[in-house]
């Protein structure tokens, strides 16, 4: 994976009308021939986030607590992988085109200066997102800290005990030293981490199915063999295991932009979207199914609740050395998903707020602090209402952002942007709205996410939990259409390419 250089060392297609406010080098459109990105690339940036331990905590749990048949949560969650492809395409069409971030490409629905209002919220649950899969890496951590020194007897403090706050101030640290140390290091992690979850996965698969034989295809069979909901009811918590999915990768959804516009080509980004996420999705819960039913069998001697976290399966094991090296393994996918989709997006949206006091590396040091904050409460506090509703919650938040977004840009816009508009405050400017903010979008936005969020917590609407991302994103989208209609006239095709060509310098940036 190949990062493209800072855009200061191009010109931008930006126009003389550039305003300081709204431009810094990481927001400025980037240049074709700086998009280096092929579908390697994107394939890997799904993958990684795929192999996280709060994917794969997330996959078995559901595989445990739908309430319907396994092998149904197994279509459900390939289907949802098919889903959310279509819908990056969607998202990543405008970013390839144009070479812009979703912080910026929201100024188009939301006002120059009303896009601040989406890239606050989706930098909001990044960073609650952050904050998880920083807790979430650092059991792994734990996992060979306890299997080295004995799993100890020790006091635990917020529902962790010393070996867990060790392991998770390490994982927050190593996490901003990688940062800091440049983008080079997170592409190391990200290229080296696809392959070798892979590889630990199927090894410890193959070490369970040795030691189960002929049982695991029977327990695969009888443990996932649930019926609690018939009739109507399981396909409710069938559509609902799709929905949760959807929502699970809400937060990479809208701002797809954010590595789509790194891409050579839209057939490449494609390619990438479709390997990474159902081809990849397909064996990687095939994987989470079986390891999570064999360990079930041979480790826990068929006891107890089916453990879902892989790093509490390897610990099972009683190898230390695998337990180490799993450690390892999982550390480096977890984190480098995490700095990559919970931790650039939200730098990039902080940046957006006032570009020339909040730079990129400034908004990443405000994202690691009030993500150690959450993660460190995730234990005692945020956890308690379980993996799945905090996804559906984050997902019906963001929901809303992407139906206004899409419907903007393909009916709205006609999939032409006057890319100049983006980065000024003339009140001439198409995306100037009312003094830079289009109040029609924020209140449907926040219309949209009020129904959204009462499908997850409202218990009439308990049937609506799992659809809360698509009725959130449809509501949006329908809400944004009805009070725009006919406000915007299509842009010229003249308009989307014939901008004035300067450089940042140029414009006193």
């Amino acid at each position: 994976m190949t990062l493209t250089p800072p855009a200061s060392e191009f010109d931008t297609n930006v126009g003389s009308d550039l305003h300081p406010s709204l431009y810094n080098d990481d927001l400025a459109p980037l240049a074709p021939e700086k998009r280096r990105w092929g579908a390697f690339e994107i394939f890997n940036v799904w993958t990684n986030d795929v192999q996280s331990l709060a994917g794969y905590t997330l996959a078995a749990g559901l595989f445990v607590t739908a309430g319907i048949n396994g092998w149904w949560v197994f279509a459900a969650i390939i289907l949802a992988g098919f889903f959310v492809n279509w819908l990056v395409n969607l998202t990543g069409k405008p970013s390839v085109k144009y070479g812009i971030p979703y912080a910026v490409m929201a100024r188009s629905s939301m006002g120059v200066q009303g896009a601040q209002f989406p890239a606050l919220i989706r930098g909001v649950v990044a960073m609650f997102w952050y904050g998880a899969q920083t807790y979430f890496a650092s059991t792994a951590v734990a996992m060979a800290l306890n299997a080295i020194f004995g799993d100890p007897d020790l006091v635990p403090f917020l529902g962790m005990d010393l070996i867990d706050w060790v392991s998770y101030i390490f994982v927050a640290a190593l996490q901003v030293v990688l940062f800091v140390g440049g983008i080079s290091w997170i592409e190391k992690f990200l290229n080296f981490a696809g392959p070798a979850v892979y590889a630990v996965m199927v090894f410890l698969l193959v070490a369970i199915w040795v030691q189960a034989g002929d049982r695991l295809l029977p327990a695969v069979g009888s443990l996932f063999a649930n019926d609690d909901k018939v009739g109507w009811d399981a396909v409710l918590a069938f559509v609902g295991v799709i929905g949760t999915m959807i929502a699970y990768f809400s937060a990479v959804i809208i701002n797809f932009g954010d590595f789509a516009r790194f891409s050579k080509s839209e057939k490449s980004m494609k390619r990438g979207n479709f390997l990474g996420l159902p081809v990849s999705l397909t064996f990687f819960t095939f994987l989470s199914l079986f390891i999570t039913a064999g360990s079930y069998i041979v480790l826990q001697g068929g006891e107890g609740d089916p453990l879902t976290n892989p790093a509490e399966i390897v610990g099972l094991v009683g190898n230390v050395f695998l337990t180490i090296v799993a450690a390892i393994t999982f550390v480096v996918a977890t984190v480098g998903i995490n700095l990559v989709a919970n931790f650039i997006p939200p730098a990039y949206d902080l940046s957006n707020l006032a570009p020339q006091r909040i730079s990129f590396k400034a908004g990443g040091y405000l994202t690691a602090v009030f993500g150690f904050i959450i993660g460190a409460l995730w234990v005692a506090v945020i956890s308690q209402i379980g993996l799945p509703t905090f996804v559906d919650t984050l997902g019906a938040i963001l929901a809303p952002l992407y139906g206004v977004l899409v419907a903007d840009y393909y009916l709205i816009q006609r999939r032409r942007l006057k890319v100049a508009d983006l980065f000024t405050m003339s009140p001439e400017g198409r995306y100037h709205y009312q003094k830079g903010w289009n109040v029609r979008a924020i209140v449907a936005v926040l219309v949209a996410a009020v129904f959204s969020v009462a499908a997850v917590w409202v218990p009439v609407l308990a049937n609506l939990k799992g659809f809360a991302w698509v009725i959130g994103a449809a509501i949006g989208g329908i809400l944004y259409l009805a009070v725009m209609w006919n406000l915007r006239p299509p842009v010229e095709d003249a308009d989307t390419s014939a901008v004035p060509v300067v450089s940042a310098a140029e414009n006193g940036a």
